[in-house]
């Protein structure tokens, strides 16, 4: 009989083929929840985080354009080449075998392109997804070297012997399950108009009030009066310029500050996670944003500018040599070694001592990026767009009242 992976007389390749399809699908669902808890989190208090650092970060990955395909979460291919993998071990046949061989090369081929996509351009690695690339390539490598053969018996010409009416009962399957997958996703969309939106503008007002910081930056990027607290939405956004998460509430609040234009004052309350110049939060997680912060503080006229080219620019902005041109550019290259600008940045980060303990992990109130302090309440986190515009249209409406909990966050600490 010829050499095989799965069939009579190779139980122990069959139990490791079984144990990668298993991974496959283990980190496939993983994945999938992770897409839908970041993306439509079901309450303010509970939501997905995972920020390990700038580079390990599953968030870059949940939010990026390839997080789902038509409202599919791409996890969902995942799921179903591991379940294939898993059941040809579990039963057998020559059939069964030859065509998870030749999908298997498809899945490894798509696990290398997903990997050079989330190194080289999202410039982040999905911890997470990595489970599912580690196991791919072990299912791969199984079938390559025991899995059956076509006609053929050339290493790569041996992978293409699949059957035919099987590749047709697992697309009619897959295709199914793609459909209910996106139904669902436009379920979960809309949701975050109605029920989910309404409920957060209600856990939003449970919240006890907190003061403003003693200094309010003087840094906003929305402005509708002199004087901050004139505006009906009022907005400080404690941030860090190459916090992944702070450029997704950057893309969120560049929208609203448009439909909400001279309703708004948002000021942006220097909060680097760099141990150069935070001393406020134990966290050494994006070396080169306390340059940054240092570069857009320096000359006021240029914040915004500077700002937007920041967050435009987020996977460049961790270059030291993107950072250089861009102080050449805008002529802030003093920034660094100017004392008025180092004191003035270093007294608005010290700003988030001021707050109580909102966990026992870390001394102080603002511990994490972003956190937004909206009308003397405090967010630890991000929220999807249709919360916060729920949240930003009640205080219009003049719903403001008094809440018990001290804040809110849309994450659960995993450092």
């Amino acid at each position: 009989m010829a050499e095989s992976l799965t069939l009579e007389g190779t139980g122990w390749r069959r139990i490791w083929s079984f144990i990668s399809g298993a991974g496959m699908i283990a980190a496939s669902v993983l994945t999938i929840q992770h897409f839908y808890g970041a993306n439509f989190p079901e309450s303010i208090f509970k939501g997905a985080f995972c920020d390990l650092s700038a580079f390990f970060n599953c968030d870059a990955s949940a939010y990026s354009a390839i997080a789902q395909f038509r409202g599919i979460p791409l996890g969902y291919f995942g799921l179903i080449a591991g379940a294939l993998v898993a059941l040809g071990a579990l039963f057998p046949s020559r059939a069964f075998e030859r065509t998870n061989k030749f999908l298997s090369l498809f899945n490894a081929l798509g696990v290398v392109a997903l990997f050079s996509y989330s190194v080289f351009f999202l410039k982040s690695l999905c911890l997470i997804c990595s489970g599912y690339y580690l196991f791919s390539i072990l299912s791969f490598v199984l079938f390559w070297k025991y899995g059956l053969a076509g006609e053929e018996q050339k290493p790569w010409i041996s992978f293409f012997g699949p059957s035919i009416k099987l590749l047709a009962v697992f697309a009619l399957i897959t295709l199914a399950g793609a459909y209910g997958f996106q139904q669902f996703y436009a379920a979960k969309r809309d949701a975050q108009l109605g029920g989910v939106a309404a409920r957060v503008v209600k856990e939003y007002y449970t919240l006890a009030k907190v003061n403003n910081p003693s200094l309010i930056s003087p840094f906003w990027t929305a402005k509708a009066t002199e004087r901050f607290e004139d505006a009906p939405i009022r907005v400080i956004e404690y941030a860090d310029f190459l916090c992944p998460d702070c450029l997704l509430l950057y893309q969120q609040l560049d929208r609203l500050k448009r439909e909400y234009k001279g309703k708004i004052n948002l000021a942006f309350q220097f909060f680097p996670l760099e141990a150069k110049c935070n001393n406020v939060v134990e966290k050494d997680l994006h070396p080169g944003a306390c340059d940054l912060a240092m570069m857009a503080a320096y000359d006021p006229a240029k914040f915004n500018r500077i700002h937007d080219e920041i967050f435009i620019n987020f996977k460049r902005a961790r270059d030291p040599e993107w950072r250089a041109q861009l102080a050449a550019k805008y002529g802030v290259g003093e920034a660094l070694s100017d004392r008025a600008t180092t004191d003035l940045v270093q007294k608005i980060i010290n700003t988030g001592a001021e707050y109580e303990k909102t966990s026992d992990k870390f001394a102080h109130g603002i511990r994490s990026t972003p956190t937004m302090i909206v009308n003397n309440r405090m967010i630890i986190g991000t929220l999807p767009y249709p919360h916060l515009k729920a949240i930003f249209e009640s205080l219009l409406a003049g719903g403001e009242k008094s809440g018990d909990r001290r804040f809110m966050e849309n994450w659960v600490e995993t450092k």
